[in-house]
């Protein structure tokens, strides 16, 4: 979600025109519009401040990203010796090579 649609959301759930918040944050209607339209990237402060206008607070949060790798099966991989991920990589291979003779 970008500022603008946040604030636009916030907005709308408030019932407070462009107008309305603009005058409450001592700016102008445009100002609002350009934010909402994606014209114009507000400072987080700035977004705080408005989103504080209508009686709300801008939480800003961090979480690790999920890759969906399993972590604990790259850990144990990395465990092995080069020897032992290369016998492991012949044999998927020579799996592999069956499996296909198999389907034709």
């Amino acid at each position: 979600m970008t500022a603008g649609e946040l604030l636009r959301e916030v907005r709308r759930r408030h019932a407070v025109t462009q107008a309305q918040l603009a005058a409450r944050a001592g700016t102008t209607q445009s100002a609002i519009s350009r934010i909402e339209s994606g014209r114009l990237s507000p400072t987080v402060e700035t977004l705080g401040e408005l989103l504080f206008r209508m009686g709300e607070e801008l939480a800003l949060d961090a979480a690790p990203i999920d890759y969906g790798h399993d972590r604990t099966l790259l850990r144990a991989n990395l465990r092995q010796t080069p020897e032992d991920r290369l016998r492991a990589t012949a044999r998927l291979a020579r799996s592999v090579r069956e499996l296909q003779r198999a389907g034709h």
